[in-house]
């Protein structure tokens, strides 16, 4: 008979997911912030913008319970205790990015600037309230 390839279920590690998509909108970002700051085309700056709000959309489904603890992760009890909050705030970065991304596409420099600032201070207060220093 027809015999069915079982491949094994694999869970990825959520921690090292989520410190990896961490370090890649660090990077994204600071692309962002040399592309402005080297007055360079802030049009290219639309794909790294829109990616860093695709990846903060998804973010807070990365903290199953029991993902609190092991591979040095600095996610605070508070991510778990007031989920809301997180999202929230994790929504404020989403919505900053998608701004930098249609000021981007505008090519609006003032505009990219404001925004820029405006996600430094979400990832800013994120880190102040759900990450350990």
């Amino acid at each position: 008979g027809d015999q069915v390839l079982m491949l094994p279920h694999v869970d990825p590690d959520v921690i090292q997911v989520r410190q990896a998509g961490q370090d890649l909108v660090l990077g994204d970002f600071g692309g962002i912030r040399a592309v402005v700051m080297l007055k360079g085309d802030v049009r290219t700056l639309q794909k790294p913008a829109l990616a860093i709000a695709r990846w903060m959309k998804v973010f807070p489904t990365q903290f199953p319970p029991g993902s609190d603890k092991g591979d040095n992760t600095k996610a605070l009890p508070a991510i778990w205790t007031d989920s809301n909050g997180f999202k929230a705030d994790a929504n404020k970065l989403v919505d900053a990015a998608d701004q930098l991304a249609k000021a981007a596409k505008d090519n609006d420099l003032a505009a990219v600037q404001v925004q820029i600032k405006a996600m430094g201070d979400a990832c800013d207060a994120c880190h102040h309230a759900f990450r350990a220093r």
